[in-house]
């Protein structure tokens, strides 16, 4: 009987020593578990990459993830009994969307095709009408391009914004303004057809103005408006992303509608390259309005290179119609603005305006 007594003890030890090592393994998975889960950064990162046939590329990730929120958007959209059709009233979106991914890679070496961004967007509504299905945005933004001759520009400005716009959870729109014939280009009188244009259509409340050739690094650079006029392309690569000069106001922009006709809109005798944005700025000012901007992170955007349009000159009288604007803004603006629709095109990614503005 006395031998057998550490013949108990040892199997006791080992039953105890094979516990706390099963106790030790179980830590170990959940404090893994949870360390995986909370790895949220490089996910989104790859989330936020456009999907190219499932290819991997410089543009695009396999982007299953991206692939499968789409078809369960899809999904939902084609089920009958949602909130709008039972007669329900959708919750207003929140002020940031949980959908935002942060920083993006923007590439332009690999040509889109409207198909593809058509296929890849399959919520975006004729003439480039989106809104959310979960919930009510809180404004309408009508999204302003002037345009002509830029097709493969438009292409890439199309593949990636409608992604961005549907993560901010926008109720939008948008418009791209062409000019119709050779006369040489009015960037401005182009940006008030535009405001003309969509108000005709639905009752925006914010109006985004963006060249065609510029795209957001980051999905956080919210394209809507603010309490003061915003300037969204605060840090373009071609500045070497930092801002040109404080009173800079080109690229992109937004403003509510009260801000926008309270300048008059923009000025309509800017033929040719150049001041009309300095001038729009000039307006605002003169009606003590300020900048506002998002960070020179956020703000980051790149632009597509390309040479000088033709028929788009340096205007030379740039310099004394900016000197002269509070004289003329009220005068020269909305209130003055003539034009000619020459046709209108609802395309499944955007409405397409065709106009003749005239001559100098």
């Amino acid at each position: 009987m006395a031998s057998a007594e550490p013949t108990v003890n040892f199997n006791v030890l080992h039953r105890t020593c094979k516990l706390v090592v099963l106790l030790c393994f179980l830590h170990i998975s959940v404090t893994v578990f949870f360390y995986v889960r909370s790895l949220d950064i490089p996910f989104s990162f790859v989330q936020n990459q456009q999907t190219r046939a499932g290819i991997t590329g410089p543009i695009g990730t396999t982007g299953s993830t991206e692939a499968a929120k789409l078809h369960l958007e899809a999904k939902a959209a084609a089920e009958p009994e949602d909130e709008l059709a039972a007669g329900k009233s959708l919750k207003k979106c929140p002020q940031t969307s949980p959908l935002l991914v942060g920083p993006l890679r923007v590439e332009f070496n690999i040509p889109v095709s409207l198909d593809e961004v058509e296929e890849t967007n399959p919520n975006v509504g004729p003439g480039g009408r989106y809104k959310p299905k979960d919930c009510a945005a809180l404004q309408k933004v009508a999204i302003i391009i002037p345009f002509r001759k830029r097709d493969e520009h438009l292409k890439f400005w199309l593949y990636y914004l409608h992604p961005i716009l549907q993560r901010q959870q926008l109720d939008y729109g948008v418009y791209v303004i062409n000019q119709d014939g050779d006369e040489i280009f009015n960037r401005a009188k182009l940006l008030n057809v535009g405001y003309a244009e969509a108000m005709k259509e639905y009752d925006y409340d914010c109006f985004v103005f963006s060249d065609v050739d510029l795209i957001p690094m980051d999905d956080r650079n919210i394209y809507k408006c603010f309490s003061q006029p915003r300037h969204l392309s605060v840090s373009m690569d071609k500045f070497g992303f930092r801002l040109p000069y404080n009173q800079y106001f080109g690229g992109v922009s937004s403003m509510m509608k009260e801000q926008y006709l309270r300048i008059n809109g923009f000025p309509n005798n800017y033929w040719g390259w150049g001041g009309e944005d300095d001038d729009i700025y000039n307006r605002l000012a003169s009606k003590g309005m300020t900048i506002s901007r998002p960070s020179g992170d956020v703000g980051k955007c790149r632009m597509i290179r390309h040479e000088r349009d033709k028929q788009n000159e340096p205007n030379p009288q740039r310099f004394d119609r900016i000197a002269h604007t509070r004289e003329t803004m009220n005068k020269d603006g909305i209130k003055s603005l003539s034009y000619k629709v020459v046709s209108k095109e609802r395309l499944p990614l955007y409405t397409k305006i065709t106009v003749d503005i005239g001559k100098p």
